[in-house]
């Protein structure tokens, strides 16, 4: 990481450097041209006619006195319109190269590397000055300008790359702990990782690790309860539907085969039943962190399953009705979830709901505090302390035991199925204090916003 980081800036801290450098450089040569093109005006204006000819009118240490420099040697050569030297001390003109049309060029006096400035005076006269002059000061300063711009800013590169590098390693200290941590944990370890970051990211990612380890716990934790209870509990069915075959075989009466047969059809639907509430109880702890509730339409939900129990109502004598399903009612539920609510307390009333007389009601209205939706039969209801009980696991009802039937896990799924939609179970008595009334309260939801939605999803795009 830290080569990523050192690599791209070194890269651009070069170009940078160099583009300031060639302005820089560009900036001072053009200043030094300025004052050798000032010293060619000054000699051009003392240029003038003698006896008819082109003459310089200074003598030659006045010309040494314009030109007059500590540090470099100057040179100049003045030729007129025919190109004869009339004036200066070398011939400029033969050892240049061809001059840009600035009027500027690099040539060499003596074996010593000049700078050169031409000057073109047209007039009645004309004629052509050339000023040459050494770079020993362009060259110095260039060494300077290295100097005071590479040097410091090298140093202020490494020093920043130190400063990177411990910066880097500070910031990746917790994941390098947290890499440590968790080579060192087993698959059945799934504890939360205790690391202290020291940035925001840091914390943020091991956040995002602890969650997914208490994901992973909840789901190993359900599956194993799930496995524990499958074992537990089908056991005692299993081993009766044994022990009525073992029976029936060892009797040489069809009588009795019909019996024993009989008895194991309904050990056999028990132990299904049991199979599928345990299956519902280990999908109600796995989705905790996955319902997400949508508007249902309560109403239509209701209507299909009172529906679907009418046939086995019918067979066991029971009266199944349902009231309040004329209006639209709208909740914020899972439809899966909610159907699986009915579906568990209308099977619990239609086993156990039978009393002097075989009815069951299912109620649905629309109240200040949310949608209720009540499943009452006309059983012998319960004392409220056992009401309290029924809502947990592995608790049994007295009609439950009575019938040698259930697993005390109807009634517990039900209040699972309610909690994960953020709505509420309660158990009453049913009216005139006879049977129980189940309740169900759920959130209340906009219906004209549902009807919107639908509508929007099945308008094709344009």
């Amino acid at each position: 990481m830290l080569w990523s980081v050192l690599l791209p800036l070194v890269a651009t801290w070069f170009l940078g450097s160099a583009a300031a450098f060639y302005l820089s450089w560009g900036v001072a040569g053009r200043a030094f041209d300025r004052a050798l093109l000032d010293d060619a005006y000054a000699l051009a204006a003392n240029v003038g006619e003698r006896n008819g000819a082109l003459a310089l009118t200074l003598s030659n240490r006045q010309a040494e006195s314009v030109l007059f420099d500590r540090e470099e040697s100057e040179y100049f050569s003045v030729y007129d319109a025919s190109g004869t030297l009339f004036a200066g001390n070398a011939d400029l003109r033969t050892t240049t190269v061809p001059m840009a049309s600035g009027g500027f060029a690099d040539g060499s006096v003596d074996g010593r590397t000049v700078r050169i400035a031409r000057l073109r005076h047209d007039g009645q006269q004309p004629f052509t000055l050339y000023v040459g002059q050494t770079t020993h000061a362009r060259s110095r300063l260039l060494l300077e300008l290295l100097q005071s711009s590479l040097v410091p800013q090298i140093v202020l590169l490494f020093v920043l790359g130190v400063y990177v590098w411990r910066r880097i390693g500070k910031e990746l200290e917790p994941l390098g702990e947290l890499q440590h941590q968790l080579d060192r944990r087993d698959s059945s370890e799934l504890g939360l990782i205790a690391v202290e970051p020291n940035s925001s990211d840091a914390e943020r990612l091991r956040d995002a690790i602890n969650s997914l380890l208490g994901r992973i716990r909840a789901g190993a934790r359900a599956q194993r309860e799930f496995a524990g209870n499958v074992a537990h509990e089908l056991r005692t069915p299993l081993a009766g539907i044994r022990a009525l075959a073992e029976y029936g075989l060892a009797r040489n009466e069809p009588a009795v085969w019909q019996q024993q047969l009989r008895s194991i059809v309904q050990s056999e639907d028990r132990a299904s039943h049991l199979v599928d509430q345990l299956l519902a109880l280990a999908l109600a702890d796995e989705a905790q962190n996955s319902v997400k509730p949508e508007i249902v339409r309560v109403d239509e939900l209701v209507r299909a399953v009172v529906v679907s129990f009418l046939p086995r109502a019918d067979a066991a004598g029971f009266e199944l009705s349902a009231d309040g399903l004329d209006a639209a009612v709208c909740a914020w539920a899972s439809p899966v979830l909610l159907e699986r609510v009915f579906v568990n307390l209308i099977d619990n009333a239609l086993r156990y709901g039978r009393g002097e007389t075989a009815s069951l009601t299912v109620t649905l209205r629309q109240a200040e505090d949310g949608v209720l939706v009540s499943v009452i039969d006309a059983g012998r209801g319960l004392e409220p302390a056992q009401r309290e009980l029924l809502a947990r696991r592995w608790t049994q009802g007295s009609a439950g035991v009575q019938l040698g039937a259930g697993s005390g896990l109807g009634l517990a799924i039900v209040s699972r199925y309610v909690a994960l939609m953020e709505g509420e179970l309660s158990l009453e008595s049913g009216p005139a204090g006879r049977g129980l009334c189940a309740v169900v309260r759920l959130r209340a939801a906009d219906c004209e916003r549902a009807v919107g939605a639908r509508s929007a999803a099945a308008t094709p795009a344009e």
